[in-house]
């Protein structure tokens, strides 16, 4: 099976859907990656590398470098190196700049990725996949998982994407356009993840989100699943993967942070709807919860735990 994943920044691959990366490559799964940015605007967390992080408030000159950018890409590189992948592609060549989140100098960018069109944006996308002709597109849900503007339109922009090669009866495709996943994550879980974390995250500093605190968008009803991957072997190499993302990451024993020191933990498991690309709804929704593993390009029916 081919695979890709779409995410909108570096380290976005690790943090979100490592664990399948890692999984499918190592059975052996022709696994990409493509990043619709470099990141340039990540809070940088070590402080000998903080220079490297515009002043908040600050717009950028659009002719200014972007040092950032040259270290996130060595980091991208290195980590999708330990999760296996066959290779990292970023979309355009560059010629998208991380867009900060809505209301951000960085939002007006003449080449802030939201800036863009829709269409150009899913015409690159869509030329990428026409070249890597995957069976399996993977990205963010319609919330971007927490309402990046740039995970938003990367989502909208690989749904249109994916969308377009459909209704070209499948472009030159083998057999059909390939099949379209988002990550979720199942409400059960994220009350296990949050108790777990209570009672592990005790490091000075970091912050447990309450039990009573709203979950992220992306957390979903059990039934809303329709597949999940867990592997505690691959969990070692999503591990390494987010080790290799220094300026935006924190590994600690199960868990990590980012820049805002709030705990996510590593559980071995991450969880996806395939959606129907030209109407963004989800398809096999089953009333058996969680029961479908790994991400198949074909229909969910015998894929039992």
């Amino acid at each position: 099976m081919r695979m890709v994943f779409v995410h909108a920044h570096p380290d976005d691959e690790s943090l979100w859907t490592g664990l399948a990366i890692a999984h499918h490559a190592a059975r052996g799964d022709d696994v990409h990656v493509l990043t619709c940015t470099l990141g340039e605007e990540g809070e940088v967390i070590p402080a000998e590398l903080q220079h490297l992080q515009l002043p908040a408030g600050q717009p950028r000159s659009p002719e200014a470098p972007d040092p950032l950018a040259d270290l996130r890409r060595d980091e991208l590189h290195s980590a999708v190196e330990e999760l296996g992948a066959a290779s990292v592609t970023v979309l355009a060549d560059g010629a998208y700049r991380d867009s900060g989140m809505a209301g951000t100098p960085s939002s007006s960018h003449p080449r802030a990725f939201t800036g863009a069109g829709i269409d150009e944006t899913s015409g690159s996308i869509a030329a990428y996949l026409r070249d890597i002709r995957p069976d399996v597109v993977v990205t963010y849900d319609a919330h971007g998982g927490y309402g990046h503007p740039d995970h938003i339109r990367t989502h909208e922009a690989t749904r249109a994407a994916v969308a377009s090669l459909a209704s070209a009866g499948s472009a030159g495709f083998a057999d059909a356009p390939p099949a379209l996943y988002v990550v979720v994550t199942p409400r059960s879980w994220a009350v296990e993840d949050r108790e777990w974390l209570a009672e592990h995250a005790t490091r000075p500093g970091v912050v447990v989100p309450g039990q009573d605190e709203a979950f992220l968008p992306s957390v979903v009803d059990d039934e809303a699943v329709t597949h999940t991957v867990v592997d505690d072997a691959a969990l070692a190499r999503q591990t390494a993967a987010l080790r290799r993302h220094r300026t935006q990451v924190s590994v600690f024993d199960g868990y990590y942070t980012l820049s805002n020191d709030v705990a996510t933990r590593l559980a071995a498991r991450e969880a996806f709807q395939r959606l129907d690309p030209a109407s963004g709804q989800p398809l096999g929704v089953e009333t058996q919860q969680l029961r479908h593993t790994g991400l198949a390009a074909g229909t969910t029916a015998g894929l039992t735990a």
